[in-house]
């Protein structure tokens, strides 16, 4: 899989420049790097055979071109073992009943956030692409805790606020360039419960957020903006996790 997180860049770099100048620090520098996710997800509680079975489908699918696609879909944009972990353990300890997602991909993070929940709690999940949509169905089949939502994330967003929808945890992994859409429409239509936890993924941005802005992609440069609003909120509580491509977790009053 290609480099995602800053953490792969970095090791990519060492690896590349100790192809070139090898020397013990730089191959002690490599060694650093490369064993740390591996070390994390051997020392984070093992995925459910579910989310075993649905990351290995996402990494063995291969995403045909489509003329409905609304994004190119690769099998490296999964939350993953650790990431799935964290939002299943935050929404155990939070206590949340009502779970909202922006953006289900093939399905991993909803089922691991469904199995954190007591009884009677339910997971509604937006689903822009129609391929990933079709392939998250699949993975839902005989889960009775998770609702797909289809088609753009913001209609979804008004639609249940118009009916009066309100969520204990959220989790956004969508359009990057919609993050502060996703987060201003849920906050400001109600869509929040007081208290409410927001956990938003790919925060880091392999890191272009904290690199030259002069080389920064569309996506990056939206993260950034997004990062610096989040931030300068008057009412929100946030912190910056450097978990695979950044996690940010906000509080909402």
């Amino acid at each position: 899989m290609r480099p995602v997180t800053p953490l792969a860049v970095l090791v990519g770099e060492l690896a590349a420049l100790g192809r070139e100048q090898p020397s013990p620090r730089l191959t002690r520098a490599l060694a650093l790097a490369s064993g740390l996710e591996d070390y994390l997800s051997a020392m984070t509680t093992a995925e459910s055979e579910r989310l075993a079975a649905v990351a290995e489908r996402t990494a063995r699918h291969v995403w045909a071109h489509s003329p409905d696609a609304v994004a190119t879909l690769e099998p490296e944009m999964l939350s993953g073992h650790v990431e799935g972990q964290l939002l299943k353990f935050l929404v155990a300890v939070s206590g949340a009943r009502r779970v909202l997602e922006i953006g289900t991909f093939t399905g991993y993070s909803a089922l691991a956030m469904a199995e954190a929940l007591p009884a009677g709690g339910h997971v509604i999940t937006c689903e822009a692409d129609p391929r990933a949509a079709e392939f998250a169905r699949a993975a839902f089949d005989g889960c009775d805790r998770i609702t797909l939502a289809p088609g753009p994330a913001l209609e979804t967003l008004d639609r249940l606020a118009r009916q009066g929808a309100m969520f204990d945890f959220a989790f956004i992994d969508a359009d990057k360039t919609q993050y502060w859409a996703y987060l201003d429409t849920a906050y400001r239509r109600g869509l929040l419960a007081p208290g409410a936890v927001v956990a938003v993924d790919n925060t880091l941005y392999q890191g272009e957020v904290y690199l030259d802005a002069r080389h920064r992609s569309a996506q990056g440069a939206a993260i950034a903006e997004f990062n610096a609003r989040v931030a300068a909120h008057p009412s929100f509580e946030q912190v910056l996790l450097p978990l695979r491509d950044g996690v940010t977790l906000i509080r909402v009053p």
